[in-house]
């Protein structure tokens, strides 16, 4: 199976992590009788020669050997062979369902792809293999590789007939689908038959896991086949598997070696196939909302915790995504709360934790959790500070008042958990009886200890949240106390400025203070911080225009002095030229930064300039949409020439920072954010 292994110049061939020397050694573990070693081989060939999925000219030395190793029977895990080899295959770009962009030239990735189109008939005979899992593997590689429509729906047809592995007929069932999907474009024909088969496959007398799969295949590639009562159709088919999986569930993995592959196994859901059947589905019914809200609700008042457990993370995807409008998967979710605690329990913390003001509908479970279990308020990891429990995290985000006694008591112990100061702003005054606790243990923040970050960041973001005037005294003490050469003493510093500006008038006796900050890295904030504390243009403008050009050491003090600028209003017009010629160029924060700083001094939306370029960032970089549309809040009436793009914004049911597949972080929290502002924009005009 290594015949010509030593021929090939693998020293000058490379894989992700440069020459790909070691790869005939990787090969030959592949085929090892110790399980370890096989299982470190496949992990290094997926972390090296199929890096992220790229193909490199050792990937394609590689194929011909992973396909003899595929087919030697006294090769053990040979279905891993196969799943890496269709993994190859799925990643050179033929624009099939599964392609990546690939990490290797464009001519490589047609080599591999011809290399493993001529050795497709390996995957015909491992189709009928007597190992199960090379079996499950194959139908893939038989859709992508093998280039005969005809024999290849033949082929599967055949083998849904005979097949009595319920993991390989899942496997085929998706095949189907993936032959639909590919071949609907060039062979109709070909594609409608296995349409036909994916409905005959998703009723009776099939099993509920194997329906479900056909029904998952259908919404992809046929929505219209699919049957019209399909929520409570799929719900039923879920309990009916569920009961199936209580009387005899699938044989756990064994924990295996401590690898890449081996620890994303035990990442994966415990009933992976049923997540991956549901996620299929959900995912084909994208903007079916509607529908998809009734499918997680009948999934989360399933009598089977799995279900549930799989729901509430698909719940969070859903949220993410769309604007639902609905109350009700969140109560679902919170009910969750009173399970035992594992991953049901652990899933339901984690998801209404991110969901920030939408968790408000679960408050009551919060609450009554954080209530009855205080070790749950604080986590104390192995490493690093103590940080905020899930619960009370959770609870606090939503904004809920009653999170405030509980923060009181955890300020009543000895440590403040480092994430403190990310929630508190979302309990708005609520918060404010916390102040007096915070501001005693600001004032015992040693000066010069390892830990003076730690400790003093998270109390001063709570205090600038609250507007806490009576804390100026101790942020002056740590202003001014802090050595030089403190660890992180610019952040610190950096906190303590925004404090102050928080405060306003009431912190005029940091005047001198600031102004000694005014030629230090902290210059923007100090100068956003003196303009708050005395008005005083004069002082700060100079300031801020040097950092529109030189940012120093951040590289987003430019934008950030451009948006100060703005606030000064006409206060700042010196400052017009620079900003006009920023608008203009750099980078599209930047732009966007001055050119809401350009409409804000003159009052003018500048036809020929600003409103341009928000326009475009606003389609374009829809992060930068909260920005412009807390400036068009800002201007009030004059904001109107924007307000057509706040009311699409306010009927769009899609959150402005999804994508296909993706999301960024906070998302929720940001577009629910957005969606404020648009209100408030459009409140003032008398709009929505």
């Amino acid at each position: 199976m290594f015949r010509g292994i030593d021929e090939v110049d693998w020293a000058s061939l490379r894989h992700a992590y440069g020459s790909a020397e070691d790869v005939p050694g990787l090969l030959r573990g592949l085929a090892s009788a110790d399980p370890a070693e096989r299982e470190t081989a496949l992990d290094r060939m997926y972390g090296a020669v199929h890096h992220q999925g790229g193909v490199y000219d050792s990937t394609l030395a590689c194929v011909p050997f992973l396909l003899s190793l595929a087919v030697r029977e006294e090769v053990r895990d040979r279905a891993g062979v196969v799943e890496l080899l269709v993994s190859i295959g799925g990643s050179v770009g033929d624009g099939s369902e599964g392609d990546g962009d690939g990490g290797g030239s464009d001519d490589v990735a047609a080599r591999v792809r011809a290399v493993l189109r001529a050795g497709a008939d390996v995957f015909v005979r491992l189709a009928g293999d007597a190992d199960a899992g090379v079996r499950r593997a194959a139908p893939g590689a038989l859709v992508r590789f093998l280039d005969r429509p005809a024999g290849v729906l033949a082929l599967l047809r055949e083998r849904i007939t005979v097949e009595r592995d319920d993991r390989v007929l899942l496997a085929l069932a998706e095949g189907l689908g993936l032959f639909a999907r590919r071949h609907l474009p060039t062979a109709g024909a070909h594609a409608a038959e296995a349409v036909d088969l994916l409905a005959v496959l998703s009723g009776p007398p099939y099993g509920p896991e194997l329906r479900l799969a056909a029904l998952g295949q259908l919404a992809q590639c046929a929505p219209q086949s699919l049957p019209a009562d399909l929520v409570p159709t799929v719900v039923r088919l879920l309990r009916d598997r569920s009961g199936q999986r209580a009387c005899g569930r699938h044989a756990q993995d064994s924990p295996g070696v401590d690898t890449l592959a081996g620890r994303l196994r035990r990442l994966r859901p415990s009933d992976e196939e049923g997540a991956r059947l549901l996620r299929t589905l959900h995912s084909a019914l994208d903007d079916r909302v509607s529908d998809r809200v009734a499918l997680l609700c009948g999934q989360l008042t399933s009598p089977d915790a799995l279900d549930r457990c799989n729901a509430v993370w698909m719940a969070a995807g859903l949220l993410r995504e769309w604007r639902t409008g609905g109350a009700e998967p969140v109560v679902l979710i919170g009910a969750q709360l009173g399970a035992e605690e594992g991953r049901l329990h652990d899933a339901a913390v984690a998801v209404l934790a991110e969901l920030f003001e939408l968790a408000r509908p679960a408050a009551d479970h919060l609450h009554a959790l954080v209530t009855c279990r205080p070790e749950l308020r604080v986590r104390h990891g192995e490493r690093g500070a103590p940080t905020l429990g899930g619960p009370l995290k959770a609870l606090a985000r939503a904004g809920d008042a009653r999170a405030t006694p509980v923060l009181a008591e955890v300020l009543a112990g000895p440590v403040v958990p480092h994430d403190l100061g990310l929630v508190t702003p979302h309990l708005g005054r609520a918060a404010a009886p916390l102040a007096p606790a915070l501001r005693r243990h600001l004032a015992r923040v040693p000066l010069d200890g390892s830990d003076t970050h730690e400790r003093a960041v998270p109390l001063l973001s709570s205090l600038t949240a609250l507007g806490d005037a009576e804390s100026v005294p101790s942020v002056l003490r740590l202003l001014r106390g802090m050595p030089d050469g403190l660890r992180l003493r610019d952040a610190v510093t950096g906190a303590a400025v925004r404090a102050l500006a928080a405060f306003g008038s009431a912190a005029r006796e940091a005047t001198p203070d600031l102004r000694g900050l005014l030629e230090t890295d902290c210059a923007v904030s100090a100068a956003d911080a003196l303009w708050s504390v005395t008005g005083e243009a004069d002082a700060v403008v100079p300031v801020l225009l040097r950092k529109l050009t030189d940012g120093g050491r951040g590289r987003y003090q430019p934008a950030a002095a451009a948006d100060v600028l703005g606030r000064l209003g006409p206060a700042a017009r010196t400052a017009l030229p620079a900003l006009r010629r920023m608008a203009g160029s750099g980078e599209v924060s930047e732009r966007t930064a001055a050119a809401c700083a350009v409409w804000r001094i003159t009052g003018e939306p500048e036809q020929e300039q600003v409103l341009p370029v928000l326009r475009s960032a606003w389609a374009e970089h829809p992060r930068t949409r909260t920005a412009i549309a807390g400036c068009v809040a800002a201007l009030g009436p004059t904001g109107a020439p924007l307000h057509d793009l706040l009311r699409a914004e306010l009927t769009s049911p899609r959150r402005h920072r999804a994508t296909a597949g993706g999301y960024a972080g906070h998302d929720i929290h940001e577009d629910e954010e957005l969606l404020r502002v648009c209100r408030e924009a459009l409140g003032r005009e008398g709009g929505r």
